[in-house]
């Protein structure tokens, strides 16, 4: 039901709206008949002209009656209704979810799409969507910076991602940390170029190496083309990241022995940014690295934070203690319910 769901979205993406303001139509008259068309636009808080062209459309669909004494339901619409009770428990009990976890987190929003990534790849798809969506909503008409981390989920979501609307607005993508010496179709610079391509947007690189020494941090530092792309990234408008299994991400990156050591010690769980934490939200190691850092999260107005997949449900909870309050969580259900299995809000 739920992939029919977001069928139906897909093409028509106003559909569950149109659904919701009419069931909700249906159920009033329902307890209220007969009821006129003056009272039930004051319970339902609506127009009456906009009720009277809700009602004649499902008049004309043989769902309602009208009378002088009022509307009611015609045995066609009992039935209807009877069929909307389970879709539409289904689509509030996902908004609900996605409240709570929003609560739970302490941050400004949250979509949940279905499935679990560890199962379906479809997911990022629904990812790529979700993440468009999110841009559409929250990037103001003006020049954005977004600043983009890499890793496999983020390419997998840049491949999936559609057209922005850029009549009054000129996004410029960045990698938001170094990342050469990673395979290249994960790196930071390559999902930045893909997101760009794929939104009608535009790209800068920033072609250093995630880690490197001290000294060469600072020698780097002072070339031009670097500090440029630096200067953009900590001008962004919006961080689109993700967040990984401690372990695996550590073994991606090549880690040496002693740095596994601490990480395993200190049972870190999740990764972001180049920072490890425990199931407690403490953070266990740092990578020393170029680009964007934890506390600098602080200042950039809007932040979209995409993983999913049941395996990360603890992951995400250790990074979300430091999630500002400005994140925009996209998630999966395979990790919402884990997440809030035995929570109480």
């Amino acid at each position: 039901m739920e992939n029919q769901i977001n069928l139906l979205e897909a093409i028509i993406p106003e559909v569950l709206q149109i659904v919701e303001e009419r069931f909700m139509i249906l159920r009033n008259i329902q307890w209220m008949s007969p009821v006129g068309r003056r009272t039930l636009a004051q319970k339902l808080n609506i127009t009456e002209r906009t009720l009277r062209t809700e009602t004649d459309i499902l008049r004309q669909l043989n769902l309602i009656e009208i009378s002088k004494s009022g509307m009611t339901l015609t045995a066609e619409g009992e039935r209807v209704l009877q069929g909307l009770e389970g879709l539409m428990s289904q689509v509030t009990g996902m908004k609900q979810k996605e409240q709570q976890l929003a609560q739970l987190f302490n941050i400004g929003r949250c979509t949940i799409v279905s499935g679990d990534f560890d199962q379906d790849n479809q997911v990022l798809e629904e990812f790529g969507k979700s993440v468009t969506d999110a841009l559409n909503q929250l990037l103001p008409a003006k020049e954005n910076i977004i600043a983009v981390m890499g890793g496999t989920t983020m390419a997998g979501v840049a491949s999936q991602m559609n057209l922005l609307d850029s009549d009054l607005r000129h996004n410029i993508f960045v990698p938001a940390r170094g990342g050469v010496g990673e395979t290249i179709d994960i790196q930071a610079n390559s999902v930045s170029e893909i997101m760009a391509k794929k939104t009608g947007g535009r790209s800068r690189s920033l072609f250093v190496p995630e880690r490197v020494s001290e000294e060469t941090y600072h020698s780097l530092l002072q070339e031009p083309s670097v500090q440029v792309v630096l200067q953009l990234i900590h001008r962004a408008t919006c961080v689109i990241h993700s967040v990984g299994n401690a372990m695996h991400m550590a073994k991606r990156r090549g880690m040496s022995e002693e740095e596994l050591k601490i990480i395993t010690k200190g049972q870190a769980v999740g990764e972001s940014f180049g920072y490890f934490f425990n199931k407690d939200g403490d953070i266990v190691y740092k990578i020393p690295r170029i680009g964007l850092q934890l506390n600098d999260l602080q200042k950039v107005p809007f932040i979209i934070a995409v993983t999913g997949g049941k395996a990360k449900s603890q992951a995400i909870q250790s990074y979300m203690k430091h999630a500002p309050s400005q994140t925009w969580l996209i998630t999966d259900e395979g990790a919402a319910n884990e997440i809030l299995k035995g929570v109480t809000l």
